[in-house]
């Protein structure tokens, strides 16, 4: 590997922890009115195109272990945006599942998405690109744990 990075400003996983700071940043004024973080929005979204998710599939969607995400989840309880509940079949089980009030930030929160798209600078067909190539990183280096 002879054209290796000559410093850090040139490592990929510089970029990505710059550009993520960045984002969490830019969604912050966004959020602030609804009363949420960005790692509760994502996890709202998630549970917004599908609603009543077992809690380690959505750890695992988020790339999150779930002794991180149950604090979030308690939080979003706590604020009356989700509601944790014991499986039917299986009591060792915690589904998550949005409260009404949750169901309804989903139409406040809208715009949101378009705000951020916009102010990334790029159209959407370099987000999707940027979008193939983060997901096969992440990919990549999950397979090679």
């Amino acid at each position: 590997m002879s054209n290796l990075p000559k410093n850090a400003r040139d490592m990929f996983c510089f970029a990505i922890y710059g550009a993520t700071h960045a984002i969490n940043r830019a969604y912050a004024p966004l959020l602030k009115p609804l009363g949420i973080t960005y790692p509760q929005y994502i996890t709202l979204t998630l549970l917004w195109e599908t609603d009543g998710q077992n809690v380690g599939t959505l750890a695992k969607s988020l790339g999150m272990e779930t002794s991180t995400l149950t604090p979030l989840l308690k939080r979003l309880e706590a604020i009356g945006l989700v509601e944790r509940r014991r499986g039917e079949k299986d009591e060792r089980q915690v589904f998550a599942h949005l409260s009404s009030k949750g169901r309804s930030l989903q139409k406040e929160a809208k715009d949101i998405t378009a705000c951020m798209v916009q102010q990334t600078g790029l159209d959407l067909p370099q987000l999707d690109q940027l979008v193939a190539h983060v997901s096969q990183l992440r990919k990549n280096l999950e397979n090679n744990r």
